[in-house]
């Protein structure tokens, strides 16, 4: 990827919008590898913060849709990439996706941005755009906005992007390892052509450095052709796993297979839905004009086996960069926290929890920092579970997104059904809830010595209401606050003193 711009020679500064997402997260630093400088523009900067690139990459504050934001982040830029979708938000994403495109492209235009690289989805051939998957038909009229607009534009246009972390890698990954046996819907025959990650970011890379007098849409795929059910019997000989039977059942419709694949696994059924919708027409590419830019390099793009291997390499040794859940969830609370100063007032109802630890600060940390995920949440593992498929069955996200890392959290990692929003290694974890709530809540974990030089540590859970639903909420729940959080207490101070972790079947 980076051999490209070497070749060019042409040091860029580039623009890079969604780089908290799963793609963006992961150009930043092929684009700085490749010589280029580059600026992200994010609604929330501090996600950002904790990458390893991200003091060599600087980060303005800003939001797609708001022009005076996106006029300053595009002042003294080359190239522009505009990494943003709407993947898995509610009614009107088509108006905002258009919205924020024509002003991304319009003020390109004004700050004299040579290029504009957007990577959208893969189309179907003879398929009227009508006819196509809402988010599908998005991204097309996103693609065609930049074709059209004042700057010269590159369209990438992928079908299934296999990496660790990508959506479309563990909704194959869970469906295969979990059901041996599985009822499947009709579009597990739809022929598709999945393209390895690594491939996707060189030819993002590449793009940067095209000729000014290009200006189209660009196939891109893998050299493997493959329905569904072809993708989940490679994934099992890949990960050596035995043969599974899969038996395709015609009535299942996407809305009803994207809530059997958020039964099954992960991705929420809001994200999962775009997918399922995206594969009952076939997407292969129909031209490979590409490489006449983005020149192939022996043995690329990736075989889909190799892609699988690449992939499930990085979930075995933890060294998963981004993940799907990486970006925001749409429509997440993102108001400041009670405490802060600017905070508007009303009700806040608290719980907190103080103990001391016969261990030092750092062993305290360590437990602390790998909460979550495989190690539960130190007390009540049923109700923990019950609650997150509650949220589920409600449209939330769920525990199942798990870490992105066994023992490290950066700020912006998802993290079952919360999200990292602070971290002061060593001593503070602050998590902002993700699942459907009627209000805002935090969880704070702290790790403090007092004026005796002892360990203690210190729990606080925040909840503010909206509306008479949300008191009704605190109240209906406070009785079980000292089992359950008052366990979570018990068991992370004697996880630490015993110098390793809970699981989640400790009891309180």
């Amino acid at each position: 990827m980076s051999e490209d711009g070497r070749r060019s020679g042409e040091r860029l500064h580039c623009l890079v919008t969604g780089a908290s997402g799963y793609v963006g997260g992961r150009l930043v630093p092929e684009l700085l590898e490749a010589g280029h400088r580059v600026r992200c523009l994010a609604r929330s900067p501090g996600k950002l913060r904790d990458h390893s690139w991200a003091r060599d990459a600087e980060t303005v504050r800003g939001d797609v849709t708001e022009a005076a934001s996106v006029a300053s982040a595009m002042r003294g830029i080359d190239v522009a990439y505009y990494l943003v979708h709407a993947l898995g938000t509610g009614s009107g994403f088509e108006d905002r996706d258009r919205r924020a495109a024509r002003i991304f492209a319009e003020q390109a235009r004004i700050a004299g941005v040579r290029r504009v690289v957007y990577l959208g989805g893969l189309t179907p051939r003879g398929v009227a755009e009508r006819d196509l998957s809402p988010h599908l038909r998005s991204r097309a009229e996103v693609g065609r906005i930049f074709l059209e607009g004042p700057v010269p534009a590159t369209v990438l246009r992928a079908a299934v992007v296999i990496g660790s972390g990508s959506a479309s890698f563990e909704m194959l990954r869970y469906l295969t390892e979990r059901l041996p046996v599985m009822v499947t819907p009709s579009w597990v025959h739809t022929r598709t052509q999945p393209i390895a990650i690594r491939d996707v970011l060189r030819y993002l890379v590449g793009s940067a450095t095209m000729p000014q007098d290009v200006n189209r849409a660009f196939d891109i795929g893998g050299p493997d052709v493959l329905t569904y059910r072809e993708m989940m019997g490679r994934y099992a000989a890949v990960a050596g796993l035995p043969r599974r039977l899969v038996l395709p059942v015609p009535v299942l419709t996407p809305r009803l297979s994207s809530h059997w694949v958020g039964l099954v696994t992960p991705v929420p059924a809001s994200i999962a839905r775009p997918l399922t919708e995206s594969l009952r027409h076939e997407v292969i590419c129909h031209e490979h004009d590409i490489a006449a830019h983005v020149p192939d390099l022996p043995g690329r793009p990736l075989p889909f086996d190799e892609a699988l291997a690449l992939a499930l390499r990085r979930v075995r040794e933890a060294q998963v960069a981004t993940r799907w859940s990486s970006a925001g969830v749409p429509g997440a609370p993102s108001d400041p926290l009670p405490t802060d100063p600017d905070w508007a007032g009303g009700s806040l109802y608290q719980d907190e929890r103080e103990l001391p630890v016969d261990a030092d600060r750092q062993a305290l940390w360590k437990v602390i920092e790998g909460i979550g995920g495989d190690n539960g949440w130190y007390s009540f593992p049923l109700a923990w579970a019950a609650r997150g498929w509650l949220d589920r069955f409600v449209g939330g996200v769920g525990l199942r997104r798990g870490r992105r890392d066994a023992e490290h959290l950066r700020v912006g990692d998802s993290l079952d059904f919360w999200r990292v929003e602070e971290i002061e290694p060593g001593h503070l974890l602050r998590l902002r809830a993700e699942m459907r709530l009627p209000g805002l809540a935090w969880l704070e974990m702290y790790a403090e010595t007092d004026g005796a030089q002892r360990t203690r540590y210190r729990q606080r859970a925040l909840f503010h209401p909206r509306g008479l639903l949300g008191h009704a909420y605190w109240w209906s729940v406070s009785p079980f606050h000292a089992a359950v959080f008052g366990g979570m207490a018990r068991n992370i101070t004697r996880a630490a003193s015993r110098g390793g972790s809970a699981r989640a079947g400790v009891p309180t």
